[in-house]
């Protein structure tokens, strides 16, 4: 514990980030639900967050280079915090979802300047301590955020003036961390002709999983809201989907690194398909069948990401993994700016069950896709197989901190 020490401020942030962007997603979709806004207008929200993301994620390299990462977070932390009392301030769907493009901007840039400051001040000794560390903050906070709806209300002002507070108070352990100003990370360049190359499949899972899991996550509590499910119910139905995923990603990830990746690849697509069918043929507005019902298909729907990754990941050189992590966070964020707008859609005219029956359409898709390539190209001999790691998509630097972790960890076992 003493090796971490030095970066538990900078964890503390992230963990503060990371509750105030979970709390956020659902806030908005709830009020604005409230406030009368359509299905549509709050999926309109979502895509605009996750294209504002992209934006983020591309150009903050820039940005750290011309002032550094302390003030760098500084102007970020300020503006997103300013945006989160302008959503209470202009009650009106054209300034919120500027305000959600904005948001998107905000936090994937301070995501990327945290990952970018732990991955510089990480050791090789302790790098995947950290990652495990900032992945149970992940789970912990965005699954705790939910329940602070229930106790403070959508109502009002007071979640947005505590959204704010938090997003100001991240401030406080970035200023009292280690003052040194570590390197930005690189420029990304994106190549995504020679992404689709590398693995067909990898780009197609993850534009998949991008229209699948962002529907969920943004419209995923107007689902709960049209079910008849209370605020407290909503809040345990997200994060029974979030704790599904992250309980299941290891034990599915193990098993690929075992076995042909695309057949497990295969497998929880599947498993992604039949579960989100289930939910609409015999969850009804039952809040335990819906409860129980979404943790089986986060289990499978949330793994989907990281086993896309590690497919890429197997027919990659060493001096592709950034060009690779970048292309495919781009092929996610495609889908994440489309999903959220056409779940809305269909929704609006064929009630909330149509949020898993477009997904169960996607996942039927990337099955189709996934029994070509595997037709179409060898698997991977196991020998060649990296390491499986679980990924947070929160920035492309996350990534890389993963990489880094299992190269150093594969020296060790040698």
């Amino acid at each position: 514990m003493s090796s971490l020490r030095p970066l538990i401020p900078l964890l503390i942030a992230a963990g503060i980030l990371l509750a105030g962007n979970g709390l956020q997603g659902t806030l908005i979709a709830l009020r604005g639900a409230a406030e009368g806004f359509s299905e549509t207008t709050i999926g309109l929200m979502g895509s605009a967050y996750f294209a504002g993301f992209l934006i983020g994620c591309l150009y903050v390299p820039r940005l750290l280079r011309a002032v550094g990462h302390i003030r760098a977070f500084a102007a970020l932390a300020a503006l997103g915090a300013a945006g989160a009392l302008l959503l209470v301030l202009f009650v009106d769907p054209l300034s919120w979802i500027a305000v959600r493009f904005l948001s998107g901007i905000c936090f994937s840039s301070l995501f990327t300047t945290i990952e970018s400051w732990l991955n510089s001040a990480a050791q090789n000794t302790n790098r995947a301590r950290v990652l495990a560390v900032y992945r149970i903050i992940d789970i912990a906070a965005v699954t705790g955020s939910q329940y602070m709806l229930p106790a403070l209300g959508i109502e009002g002002f007071v979640t947005f003036a505590v959204m704010a507070m938090m997003i100001t108070l991240s401030l406080v352990p970035v200023s009292m961390a280690d003052r040194s100003n570590p390197r930005p990370p690189a420029e990304l360049r994106l190549d995504l002709a020679a992404v689709w190359r590398i693995s067909p499949l990898a780009a197609f899972g993850c534009l998949a999983v991008g229209l699948t899991n962002s529907a969920f996550r943004i419209v995923g509590p107007i689902y709960g809201q049209s079910i008849g499910l209370s605020v407290s119910e909503i809040a345990t139905f997200m994060s029974a989907g979030i704790i599904g995923g992250a309980v299941m990603q290891y034990p599915l990830g193990a098993l690929s690194d075992r076995h042909d990746r695309r057949v497990v690849l295969l497998g929880t697509t599947i498993g992604a398909l039949v579960s989100a069918l289930i939910i609409v043929w015999f969850a009804g507005e039952s809040p335990r069948a819906n409860m129980l019902l979404v943790f089986l298909f986060g289990a499978f729907a949330m793994s989907l990401y990281s086993l896309s990754v590690a497919h890429a990941n197997d027919h990659a050189q060493k001096d592709q993994f950034v060009q690779l992590a970048a292309g495919l966070l781009f092929f996610y964020s495609l889908g994440a700016m489309v999903g959220p707008l056409l779940a809305s859609l269909l929704m609006q005219r064929f009630g909330p069950h149509a949020l898993f029956s477009y997904t169960s359409l996607v996942y039927a898709v990337l099955i189709g896709v996934t029994f070509y390539r595997m037709s179409v190209r060898p698997s991977v001999p196991a020998a060649r197989r990296r390491r499986f790691a679980a990924l947070l998509r929160t920035s492309p630097v996350f990534v890389r901190m993963a990489r880094r972790s299992r190269n150093h960890r594969s020296v060790d076992d040698l």
